[in-house]
């Protein structure tokens, strides 16, 4: 039994090797752990300790790697290898004086190994940085905080030096200890007091260093200076100041939620209470801030956004939405009391173009993360009393507030916004307010009956009415800012045929009429910018005309206008411009009706959708050659840019599509990249729905493909491509993606081996093997050539060797396929690997019987490169071992060789 044990336990360790070498880290993991349990003989057991300090060393987490690595240690002090793995995993935990000692350790015992020499050394000269930083920084925080406090110091620069001073030391774990220490938080509180803005800042900009990641000095920061403190900042007038305030509560509450999330258990359960009570404080405070009437309107702009940010779930997996129910019981009202706001009704709250939106945005993420009927219930409840509690009794201000209501829950939560529509007198007021005399009332009526006609399930009873009522606003209003509105809801009740060519939008005043008028409103510079936003409103409607489409591309005033609206501060015209731009390149999901459905359609003399001529690719095609002239990529890259509420996933989606529309055309991308499209599309790539992420991805394999990877995402940037670009591989990504992304990879593999680190990190190569199998030729040709550039890794060429697999197999027998692209690949990686890595020369005559003829027909092939790469191959195998080079040299190989030696045209 022994024997037999021993043998078990050998075999997990062969295989965690292997699994290691093929790059999955955690299954090796599995295998070293397994084989530990089985083994009693105290070598075995240091090896296997060693073996799993390099996983968790690849799998980053650095305690288990050391802790590991020192039980391999206490069997054998003088394992180097235990030794460096120690030193690296307590480097990356910071403890740099241990990690040195290993070091030093593995030198002596290896004087020789360069390896260990350059470690030392490199670890060295930081630590000498940090021991010199640590002496000086005691003297000089005391020194910045006083010229910071002191009344009399005249110098700015000076100030400023020391403010950039303070907020650089904190940013590190060292420094931001150090400030904690020298009673930092009751000066930088000071600061704060000052009121001065250019100190405050500085106050705020350190403690965001303190308080980053590190939820015992958050906590005991919160309570020095106290909540409301912190939410007073946030509502001053000064936009920087309120702005850094928000950055801190933000980085406060990420590091408060850390210790909720993290198991703790025992005695630290005090610790965790005190953690959801302070998160609750913070909240309260946001929640009284938004109706506080001292408070700024950006003030409560920022209040908004970081509700939005930390209130609802992150992730579907996350169960706990107690802080969402919080929020709904403790502040829906005082939420509400913001998105009612009424501008010009004397008492109303400062607000600025982007809160209603905000608020929309808010209200919306608070009811999906609500889990039950009961729970949403609650909430309509809580809506419909705030409305009913303004419209009865407020008289005409009251009516005005509870309308407003409506109209950002219609924005928001559309579900809460239709059961309040249907309260008694609502639509009633609605629609008797549309014909106020009074220019804020019509304005407050005009948008409430828009948005409901957004929502098809009152759209049939407001079309009957709104219609008409609509078209008389339009005709004879004075007021241009009532009209736009008028015909924003007109283009909207009349967009319902969508793209549908043939149902022509309802007959007054014929679309073209009406996107001229828009155009005219959106080059107006004389008129608000919040009016004008409406005119793209409009434009967003009826460019799903073709007509409409082709002449908006030709007014470049009107292009231009609208990009220039969608740089400006109102975010909340975003999604109107993603959709006309989403309209004009035609980016939206074409539905490819089914032919026998057709053909019984005529038979039927039924309707049937007909696509307009003027959407055929050659128009669109040109339609995007002007957008681009017209600067179409600066305003989306600056779309993207915005960190606002409005830009919600299904934005961030019509971006993408854009996008990808933009880089169709090779010859159009550089000018993309050159303009910001390249930075703009990394994010878009990595978050939002999922079809905007694998849109985003798409387009940046377009551009990876046939422009120079390093120019077009310069620096750090090209590594930020490669998840997006391995997401294009799953299989639930169309054909053409697949091919896509592989033939970017291809080009990222080629650049250096730390591009090719990150693809096998980002766990692609299975993926690439897979698509090696498919039946399409041209997907099966872009894995294999993708392959060839991975191969230049040493994981890569350790894979071919792995017991149990055909890896080898498949590249020798594709090299003597018909396909000649195919062969060249796969001779290709051949070449390579035969040259980097020898022992494969050894393994090629045992994978198939068909070695010899496969590589004789490379060599007589009447394509030169093949049989430059058959030479290759057949040398490096000649080379490699005695058993090889007999087996060569006694088939017809020497002959094929002599006559291709004396070959002049083929030097």
């Amino acid at each position: 039994a022994g024997a037999h044990r021993q043998v078990s336990a050998e075999q997990l360790r062969a295989r965690g090797n292997a699994l290691f070498q093929a790059g999955d880290h955690g299954a090796a993991l599995a295998a070293y752990t397994e084989a530990l349990s089985l083994s009693d003989a105290a070598s075995e057991r240091a090896v296997l300790h060693r073996n799993r300090a390099a996983c968790y060393l690849k799998l980053e987490d650095y305690t288990k790697a050391e802790a590991d690595a020192t039980k391999a240690i206490e069997a054998d002090g003088r394992d180097v290898k235990a030794l460096f793995r120690r030193s690296q995993a307590l480097q990356q935990l910071g403890r740099l004086d241990q990690a040195i000692s290993d070091l030093q350790r593995c030198v002596s015992l290896e004087p020789r190994n360069k390896a260990f020499q350059e470690a030392l050394r490199a670890l060295g000269s930081s630590m000498h940085e940090k021991m010199k930083a640590m002496s000086c920084t005691d003297s000089k925080v005391e020194q910045m905080f006083q010229i910071l406090l002191d009344l009399d110091e005249k110098d700015a620069d000076k100030k400023q030096k020391a403010a950039q001073n303070l907020i650089v030391l904190a940013r590190e774990e060292a420094g931001a200890e150090k400030i904690f220490q020298s009673d930092g938080v009751r000066l930088l509180m000071q600061l704060l007091d000052t009121a001065k803005a250019d100190l405050m800042l500085a106050a705020l900009r350190t403690l965001v260093g303190l308080c980053s990641g590190h939820r015992s000095r958050t906590t005991a920061i919160l309570a020095e200076l106290g909540a409301h403190r912190l939410a007073a900042v946030l509502g001053v007038e000064h936009e920087q100041v309120s702005l850094a305030a928000c950055n801190l509560l933000h980085v406060m509450f990420d590091s408060l939620k850390e210790g909720l999330q993290k198991d703790f258990r025992g005695k630290e359960d005090a610790v965790v209470l005190d953690s959801s009570r302070d998160l609750k404080l913070l909240i309260k405070h946001l929640l009284e801030l938004l109706v506080l009437e001292g408070a700024s309107a950006h003030g409560r702009d920022n209040a908004l956004n970081l509700l939005i940010k930390v209130v609802p779930r992150k992730l579907s997996k996350e169960t706990n939405n107690s802080l969402s129910l919080w929020v709904i019981d403790q502040g829906l009202k005082k939420i509400l009391d913001v998105g009612s706001t009424v501008c010009g009704i004397s008492g109303s709250l400062p607000v600025t173009e982007n809160s209603r939106m905000s608020t929309s945005v808010l209200l919306s993420k608070l009811y999906e993360d609500l889990k039950c009927d009961a729970e949403r219930e609650n909430f309509h409840h809580l809506c419909e009393d705030y409305v009913r509690s303004w419209f009865e009794g407020h008289e005409l201000p009251g009516k005005l507030r509870a309308i407003q209501t409506v109209s950002c829950l219609l924005q928001g939560p559309s579900d809460a916004g239709n059961r309040v529509l249907e309260l008694e007198g609502i639509m009633d007021c609605v629609l008797s307010l549309c014909a106020s005399v009074c220019e804020a009332h019509q304005l407050v009526a005009v948008e409430a009956l828009i948005h409901a006609a957004d929502k098809a399930k009152r759209a049939s009873f407001i079309t009957a009415n709104g219609v008409s009522l609509l078209k008389e606003i339009y005709k004879h209003s004075e007021r241009d800012s009532i009209r736009i509105r008028a015909l924003v809801g007109l283009c909207k009740l009349g967009s319902a045929g969508g793209t549908d060519f043939s149902m022509k939008q309802f007959a007054e005043g014929s679309t073209m009429k009406l996107a001229k008028q828009c155009r005219k409103w959106l080059c107006n510079e004389a008129i608000d910018a919040g009016t004008r936003r409406w005119a793209v409103e409009g434009l967003a409607y009826l460019t799903f005309d073709a007509d409409v489409k082709e002449e908006f591309v030709e007014d470049k005033a009107a292009m231009q206008a609208m990009f220039h609206l969608a740089k400006s501060e109102d975010r909340s015209v975003l999604y109107a411009v993603a959709s006309t731009l989403v309209n004009c390149t035609n980016s939206y999901d074409h539905e490819e009706p089914d032919p026998q459905m057709l053909e019984l359609a005529k038979y039927a003399k039924q309707h049937i959708p007909e696509q307009h001529p003027k959407d055929k690719p050659e128009f669109v095609k040109r339609r995007v050659r002007k957008l681009l002239t017209a600067g179409v990529v600066s305003a989306l890259a600056c779309m993207v840019k915005s960190e606002n509420p409005a830009l919600t996933s299904s934005c961030r989606e019509l971006i993408s599509r854009v996008f990808l529309a933009l880089v169709e055309e090779a010859e159009d991308r550089g000018g993309v990249v050159a303009q910001g499209g390249g930075k703009a599309l990394i994010p878009l790539s990595l978050e939002g729905t999922e079809v905007g992420q694998t849109k985003a991805a798409q387009a940046l394999a377009k551009i990876t493909i046939t422009s120079n990877p390093e120019m077009a995402f310069p620096g750090e940037r090209i590594y930020e491509v490669v998840r997006p670009l391995v997401s294009l591989l799953h299989l639930q990504r169309t054909g053409l993606e697949n091919f896509e992304g592989l033939m970017a990879l291809t080009n990222l593999a080629g650049i250096s081996e730390r591009l090719r680190q990150k693809i096998l990190k980002e766990r692609a190569v299975p993926m690439i093997e897979g698509y090696m199998f498919e039946e399409h030729e041209l997907i099966r040709l872009a894995a294999t050539e993708c392959m060839c550039n991975m191969a230049m890794s040493k994981e890569v060429q350790e894979m071919f060797l792995a017991e149990g697999s055909d890896r080898l197999k498949l590249m020798v027998l594709y090299s003597g396929e018909d396909d000649e692209k195919l062969r060249r690949a796969a001779s290709g990686t051949l070449a390579m690997l035969t040259a980097l890595h020898p022992p494969i020369c050894k393994r090629i005559p045992q994978v198939t019987v068909h070695w010899l003829e496969i590589l004789q027909a490379l060599l007589l092939s009447p394509s030169a490169e093949l049989q430059h790469r058959g030479a290759v191959v057949v040398m490096n195998m000649m080379a490699a071992a005695r058993e090889v080079a007999e087996q060569l040299i006694a088939s017809e190989m020497l002959e094929i060789l002599s006559v291709l030696a004396k070959d002049k045209d083929k030097p």
